[in-house]
Order: structure tokens, then sequence, then C-alpha cells
């Protein structure tokens, strides 16, 4: 992309495409557990409802970022959006919690096919030396609406009531849809082969040594933070603290992720970026096991915002960094695998330690997250480090 005004409106759009999608899909985070409790739901139920969407999106990322490769981006991105959008719709017709399983596989599915091609798309149109910050914008853009969806589908519940949110986020998801159809750039395939000959071609990036590092980082950072999304509320309450407050670790959290992205892409721009994913690592081994060992509402923010800032580190700089190593052709794969990590080690840092909190107390789980980040960050810089090129081809 050339530094033109279509080229800046093409980024804004995708921008703005990419956080309205994701807001109109969170309006339904907090209202589903009480939906699900409507129809007969009990808390093992609604954590299959939730598993069966991270478990679809971890596992078709990856296929469905081939399809990315093969299809062009565009059409993912929409059919991802049309795919999200019959999921809410659907949940208002769902009349018993297996039926509601059913219908999250498919939001699973939608969000698979939705974040590489929009992840690609924003490579393929901004300028290789300006993708920190491309990046750090894009990133901020869907973290505010991660952030605002849910708080809204709270309000909204109360208002408007339970089922009538997944007709608005299904409405809102639909009508997106149909401005992504009007004015996404259409995009061609990448792949000419066929389908087979295509994913053997494809398994060659299993044997690139800086992507396999960067999907290492996505996935040791994301075991702790899995741990926190899960188990703070549990281990601060244990201490006292009340839900307004652990609200405001959250936010702590949250905020300094959000703030950080786009500074931190600028920084991306100019300094190397393997350099910034390990800091963010780093603070992330340092902010865990200190919040466990915590028992303070004022340390526990602080800690919190050594978090946030680990994850903008890391994440506004990993995306740039697997750009640069990988071709064109197979960038929509690669974000596949990177979003496949995301997910799935979300879920392992919520479901392992879930289980090892049977036999250890909530600040060794903390310690052992933290660990986890640093030997995932030294194990990052000794794979990056054996890297024989610098940058990707590309077609």
């Amino acid at each position: 992309m050339t530094h033109t005004k279509h080229g800046r409106a093409s980024f804004v759009l995708l921008c703005l495409i990419g956080s309205a999608t994701f807001f109109s899909s969170y309006l339904r985070i907090p209202v589903l557990p009480l939906f699900a409790a409507t129809l007969g739901a009990g808390p093992a139920q609604v954590g299959l409802i939730n598993g069966a969407f991270m478990v679809t999106a971890g596992i078709l990322s990856i296929p469905a970022g081939l399809l990315v490769d093969r299809l062009g981006r565009t059409k993912p991105v929409i059919g991802g959006i049309v795919a999200t959008a019959a999921s809410s719709l659907l949940v208002t017709q769902c009349s018993s919690p297996l039926q509601l399983v059913a219908v999250y596989l498919l939001f699973g599915a939608g969000l698979a096919a939705f974040a590489p091609a929009m992840l690609s798309l924003v490579a393929d149109i901004v300028p290789s030396e300006r993708l920190g910050r491309a990046y750090g914008w894009y990133t901020t853009a869907i973290y505010v609406a991660m952030t605002i969806g849910p708080a809204t589908g709270g309000y909204l519940a109360k208002t408007v009531g339970l089922r009538n949110v997944f007709l608005v986020s299904g409405t809102m998801l639909a009508t997106m849809a149909l401005l992504a159809l009007l004015v996404l750039p259409r995009t061609a395939a990448r792949h000419k082969t066929e389908l087979h000959a295509a994913l053997a071609a494809s398994l060659t990036l299993l044997h690139n040594r800086p992507l396999r590092a960067c999907l290492l980082a996505t996935t040791g950072s994301c075991i702790g933070f899995g741990l926190f999304l899960t188990f703070l509320p549990l281990f601060a309450a244990s201490h006292g603290l009340d839900p307004g407050q652990v609200g405001l670790v959250f936010a702590a959290q949250a905020i300094t992720n959000v703030v950080g992205r786009v500074p931190i892409g600028m920084i991306a721009d100019r300094l190397e970026r393997r350099l910034l994913v390990s800091a963010g690592l780093f603070c992330l081994a340092l902010a865990l096991p200190a919040l466990g060992q915590t028992t303070q509402l004022s340390w526990m923010v602080l800690c919190a915002v050594g978090m946030g800032i680990g994850m903008a580190f890391t994440f506004t700089a990993i995306s740039a960094l697997i750009v640069e190593q990988v071709p064109t052709v197979q960038r929509g794969l690669a974000m596949g695998m990177y979003n496949s990590c995301i997910y799935l080690g979300m879920m392992t840092g919520s479901t392992a330690m879930g289980i090892a909190f049977k036999w250890v107390d909530y600040p060794t789980g903390f310690v052992a997250a933290g660990v986890i980040a640093l030997l995932t960050m030294l194990l990052f810089l000794l794979l990056i480090s054996k890297r024989t090129n610098n940058a990707a081809t590309t077609c």
C-alpha cells in the first residue's frame, strides 16, 4: 500500500470492521451463562458451551488460514461474519443446553475464519516498515471492542432481555457482513494447486524456526493469560476482595494492554521485534508469580498493569514478526496457526491449571505460570536466533 488517502482509508475500514465484529460478537459473553441457566444448564454445561467455542476456534483456525490463502482474504472474512451472525440468531431459537453447544460450534468456526483473514488483509495493504504500528492500531481497535462489548451486553440484558441480546448481536453482525461485502477489496486466491498439494506445501511452514518461535511465544503467554482470566476472581475472593475490586484488577490489565499497543507498535517498527517479544514474556514471568504472592488490592492492580504491559509488548510485536518470516502465499495459514495458539493456549491455562489446583494452592499455580513464561522466553530466543533469512519472500 502506498501512503495515499485511499490506502489509509482501507486500513481504517479494516479497523472499523474488525472492531464492530468483535464488539457485536462479545455482546453475548456475559449473557450466555444467564441465558443457559434459564434453559436448565448448570455450571458444567455452561463450561461445555464455552469450551465448544474455544476448541472449535482453536482447531479450525489452521484449516481456515489455509482457505484464506486459497480463496483470497475477503471470502473468509464475509463467511466468518455470516457464520457468527447466524450463531447469534440461532441462539434465540434454542430450547436446551445441548442446542446451545451445537450453535456455539458455529460461533467458533466463524471467528476461526474471520480472525486470520483480517490479520492477513492488514499485512496485505500496509507497507512492511509500518506493520508494527498498523497491528498496534488494529489490535487496539478489536481489544477495545472486546472490552466494551461485554459491558454493553450486560446493560442490554437488563433493558431488552436476555434472548434479545442475541438478536441484537446477530442483526449487527449481519449488517457488518453486508458492509464487508460492499467495501472490502476483492483479493485473488493465493494457491492455484489442488487442496492436498497446497496442504503439503503449507506443512513446510513447520520447518520455519522463527515461525515456530512465534507460535511458542503466543502459546506460552496465553497459558498465563488463561490462568489470569479464569482464576484471579477466585484467588482474589479468597483474600476478601469483592467483585467490584476484582473488576478493577481486570480493568487495570485491559486498559494497560489497550493503551500500550499503539506506542509499542511504533517502537516495533524501529527496534528488533524479537527483543520486544522477549521483553513482553519477561514482564509476564515477573508479574504472574508476584500476583500470586500478594493479598492487597493495590499490589494486585500493579501486577495486573505489569501483565498488560507484557501482553501489549508480546502480541503487538509478534504479529508483525510472523508476517516478516513467512511467504505472502502462506500468510493466511501462518495467521491461522497464530490464532489457534491463542485459543488453545488460553484453554490450556484454564483447564490444566484447574486440574492442578486440586493438589496445589493458587500462589503455586501463578508461580508455575510465571516459570512457563520464562521458559517460553528462553526457547523463543533460542529458536529465533537460528533464522537463516530476515524477511519472507513475496509473490
